[in-house]
């Protein structure tokens, strides 16, 4: 198949760099950094640069596109405007939507598990109430929208908290913890935060599973079996890799003010599964980070 990937030198785009090339002809774009983009076949674009997206469209003609391109801080960086943050979430969303349209090519974009209410309970379904509260959760709520108006041949996964290594500059909490806690320096983690964390490997691993499906028209909770908090996962790190648990001090949201405050938006992911999709255990998915290597 040929797969158009945005936001290729990303967490998580690069990892789809890895896996989707194993069996499809891939284009991975990326815009600033290019990560192991240079491996591939890739192009340098900012995405808000439509006409430059055109062509790309027009000279490779992909059957699909994985859009997880984004401004991901839940904190945004002072440097980055809002307008900027809704021209590359939702705007250039919107614009990726409609190549797709034009060109007949299938779109699975990469929402957040951060669209939901973070205080309606545990094991959230797609059905849950959408209330997001950071400026981040907001665009990508309105890119699924943006989607869904567009045209039906799309997939959105509402995507949990990925952890794991990132390759060459991308970065996750998860490798900050691991880095601290292999200097033996103590880590502050959120007690009160929930998530149904899933590893960039089985991520990346279960989108090449999902490419080969004939499904469309979906909304997906994409994530791992398991509701943890955050200090609840790094406790887990600790236990398998045997570091020292008195470093994981204990905070509550309330305790960084700037954050937007979401308590709970561990996934229910029965509808993921129906599509044989099945994720591994967290235990699993840690160990596999550990001893995998890229």
């Amino acid at each position: 198949m040929k797969v158009l990937i945005t936001g290729g030198s990303g967490l998580l785009g690069q990892y789809l760099n890895i896996f989707l090339s194993k069996e499809n002809e891939i284009l991975t774009i990326f815009n600033k950094h290019i990560g192991n983009c240079k491996e591939y076949k890739s192009a340098q674009l900012d995405i808000r640069d439509y006409e430059g997206l055109r062509k790309v469209f027009k000279s490779f003609n992909p059957e699909l596109v994985l859009h997880t391109a984004a401004i991901s801080d839940t904190i945004i960086n002072s440097t980055v405007s809002t307008k900027d943050v809704y021209d590359i979430n939702v705007k250039s969303t919107e614009s990726i939507a409609n190549l797709c349209k034009e060109f007949n090519a299938k779109m699975i974009y990469t929402s957040t598990d951060l669209v939901y209410a973070g205080y309606r309970g545990s094991y959230l379904r797609e059905d849950a109430k959408l209330i997001p509260v950071s400026l981040y959760a907001e665009t990508k709520l309105m890119g699924e929208l943006k989607i869904q108006q567009t045209f039906d041949n799309y997939i959105i996964l509402r995507t949990a908290l990925l952890f794991g290594f990132g390759l060459n500059h991308s970065t996750c909490h998860f490798q900050f913890l691991f880095e601290q806690l292999t200097k033996n320096i103590p880590v502050k983690v959120f007690i009160d935060q929930f998530r149904s964390p899933i590893s960039l490997l089985e991520a990346a691993r279960l989108i090449t599973e999902l490419i080969k499906k004939d499904i469309k028209k979906e909304v997906i909770n994409f994530g791992g079996p398991e509701r943890v908090s955050r200090y609840e996962l790094a406790e887990r790190l600790c236990d398998i890799k045997g570091f020292n648990k008195n470093l994981l001090v204990k905070i509550k949201l309330d305790d960084v003010p700037q954050l937007p405050k979401v308590e709970d938006v561990s996934l229910n992911i029965d509808k993921m599964k129906s599509f044989d999709l099945e994720p591994k255990s967290l235990n699993e998915m840690i160990k596999e980070v550990l001893e995998k290597t890229y």
